[in-house]
């Protein structure tokens, strides 16, 4: 079995690869990555040398290269998770976040149609789904749920979705779809809350709050998040999405105290700013689908994934 992982030297990429190399020490993974401002290859340093891993360095978009190592592969399962990924960039230049997130998954489900695959899985967002009100803790976004998207970016997510479904309406295409709450973990980059909140609280620099600090999401920890991609492409229909959501709902302003907490500093290094243009209120996933059909259910507690988070960026930046 050979596996193209495309975003790999991301932050949910590698901890994907890092499981699947440990649970299918058989298979063979190939990575491909532009290796954008987002991505470092040191990463992936334990995994570089081994004999069933290889490193491409390639843009998602450049079809030429990317048909070449189709050919020279020929994967089995394609799991994308290249993509621009921050809502505050795709605000200020929208254009890239269409490039990457929807020509590039354009490219990826052409050579997969040309060269034949068992699976292409697209990694996507409970962003599609737009937001919910804080006053109606009751509602849930489900597979159902009418996609309206509040940013480029969700926007772009939602784009590669729809082409997806397409390709397996239109070609019959093999591919499945998850769409995750809010990850954390290991090797995430500093620009989304929970690191960036880590690396300025441990330099005792301000905390800075969009708004109230009182919109809320689904925290999911990155290895249940494999754990759940790995069974949809095992066990997942073809041609259906499958919501992957933590069971844990918190405001941000909760996981910036909490964090202070964990690493005993002041919370009056919390700084309130200007909110996000069109900022989402609340996420919520009802993974109900997963679970009824798949058997999943997430296993790491907020409680210790957080103190999992907290006590790996301790250990990898020197203060």
């Amino acid at each position: 079995m050979t596996i193209f992982v495309t975003g790999g030297a991301g932050f949910i990429g590698p901890n994907f690869i890092f499981y699947m190399m440990k649970k299918y020490p058989e298979y063979r993974i190939v990575c491909l990555d532009k290796l954008t401002y987002a991505g470092n290859l040191s990463t992936l340093a334990s995994v570089l040398t081994k004999p069933n891993f290889r490193f491409v360095k390639i843009d998602i978009c450049d079809r030429d290269a990317v048909y070449q190592l189709f050919e020279e592969e020929r994967p089995d399962m394609v799991v994308n998770f290249a993509a621009e990924s921050h809502v505050d960039r795709s605000i200020e230049h929208p254009e890239i976040f269409l490039q990457t997130n929807i020509i590039g998954t354009s490219v990826l489900l052409d050579a997969c149609l040309r060269y034949g695959i068992q699976r292409y899985h697209q990694v996507s967002t409970d962003e599609v789904y737009g937001d919910l009100p804080l006053d109606r803790p009751d509602l849930f976004f489900t597979e159902e749920t009418p996609i309206r998207t509040s940013s480029p970016y969700s926007s772009s997510k939602a784009g590669a979705d729809l082409l997806v479904l397409a390709y397996y309406r239109t070609h019959g295409l093999p591919v499945t779809i998850s769409r995750c709450s809010n990850n954390y973990g290991p090797y995430q980059y500093p620009e989304k809350l929970i690191p960036r909140m880590i690396i300025n609280a441990l330099y005792d620099k301000p905390l800075p709050v969009y708004g109230d600090g009182f919109n809320v999401r689904d925290w999911l920890y990155v290895e249940d998040h494999c754990h759940a991609i790995d069974l949809i492409l095992r066990e997942g229909c073809i041609g259906e999405v499958y919501n992957v959501g933590g069971h844990n709902e918190m405001a941000n302003i909760d996981i910036v105290k909490l964090i202070c907490k964990e690493l005993g500093k002041p919370e009056s290094l919390i700084t309130y700013v200007t909110d996000r243009k069109g900022h989402d209120r609340r996420y919520a996933i009802d993974p109900s689908k997963i679970h009824r059909e798949l058997g999943w259910l997430p296993e790491t507690k907020f409680t210790d994934g957080i103190k999992k988070t907290i006590q790996w960026y301790v250990s990898h930046i020197k203060v």
